[in-house]
């Protein structure tokens, strides 16, 4: 009888307790639910959520600062991420430690595919940066002897290019009529007005001592008391053998449709002082192109599939 008497008590305790406990918890979620439903997820790049992280090469060029501020007006919220090595922008965009990058042209992003297996895509276009063709002898092309000599850079990207730019010009014939691969044994020396010989792209400037013309690389115009108006041939363009080189926006797969990433490069695209800013920076080389995205990944496809059976 005294254990019955002695339990009842405690019983209701318990019973009391229960109860209390089960209305705390009803409680908070309740609360819960509430400040979720004030307080919903801010979405990535909306100001005050988390930015959008675009990783460049140069992030120090003035543009890029103008470029953030067209997009804190157009509402978007961005942080650009400088890289001082190229090879590690493409893996970070893989990886997901960035959201974009904007630093490489189409050949680039190709051989990091080829080479890593992992797909990246590009989403729109910027620039091309032209390659010359330079001569302190001749002011034309057609004023270039026959059999004399033209230097081209030696690195195998530029190489091609470089081959590409002087049969446009009507200088050499490629037996294969030019790929990004083409290399000097590729000129079909027979048919072909000038001989090509190919060395470092930093001495390129100073062979015009010798050689009729050269192609010379944007960074070393100046290096030869040039300026890239005095090219008298050069990339156009309009060519589809120039398309692997234009310059590009790049983001992951899933991302290619992204309404927010696609305002951003139509931002860069339109915006005049940005452009300014690049055309600053570029030495006055840059052209800029608003080349479609399917022409962009077409373009991609091609440079891949040559590769695979390079």
């Amino acid at each position: 009888m005294s254990d019955h008497l002695n339990n009842t008590p405690r019983k209701r305790r318990l019973s009391v307790l229960a109860g209390v406990g089960i209305a705390v918890i009803a409680l908070i979620a309740t609360m819960t639910s509430a400040c979720s439903a004030q307080s919903p997820t801010t979405p990535k790049g909306s100001m005050g959520g988390k930015p959008i992280v675009i990783g460049v090469v140069g992030a120090s060029e003035p543009y890029w600062a103008t470029f953030k501020q067209a997009a804190t007006a157009a509402g978007i919220n961005i942080d650009i991420k400088d890289f001082t090595d190229y090879s590690l922008v493409n893996p970070a965009l893989s990886n997901g430690d960035i959201d974009l990058n904007q630093f490489q042209h189409i050949i680039f992003l190709a051989q990091y595919i080829n080479d890593s297996g992992k797909q990246l895509t590009p989403i729109g276009a910027t620039a091309i940066y032209p390659l010359g063709l330079y001569s302190k002898k001749y002011t034309s092309v057609a004023d270039i002897p026959a059999a004399s000599t033209v230097t081209v850079p030696n690195d195998l990207t530029n190489q091609a290019r470089a081959l590409l730019v002087l049969q446009s010009a009507g200088l050499i014939k490629l037996k294969s009529g030019g790929t990004i691969f083409s290399d000097l044994t590729d000129i079909d020396t027979g048919a072909s007005k000038v001989k090509v010989t190919a060395i470092d792209a930093n001495l390129t400037p100073s062979s015009l001592s010798d050689a009729a013309a050269a192609i010379i690389n944007n960074d070393f115009i100046t290096d030869a008391g040039l300026t890239y108006d005095d090219a008298i041939a050069k990339d156009d363009p309009s060519d589809p053998n120039a398309v692997p080189y234009i310059n590009i926006w790049v983001s992951r797969p899933e991302d290619a449709n992204n309404a927010t990433y696609l305002k951003l490069v139509s931002i860069y695209q339109t915006t005049k002082a940005v452009t300014d800013g690049v055309q600053q920076a570029s030495g006055g080389t840059a052209i800029f192109v608003q080349t479609p995205e399917a022409d962009l990944q077409a373009s991609l496809n091609k440079v891949l599939d040559d590769m695979k059976s390079h």
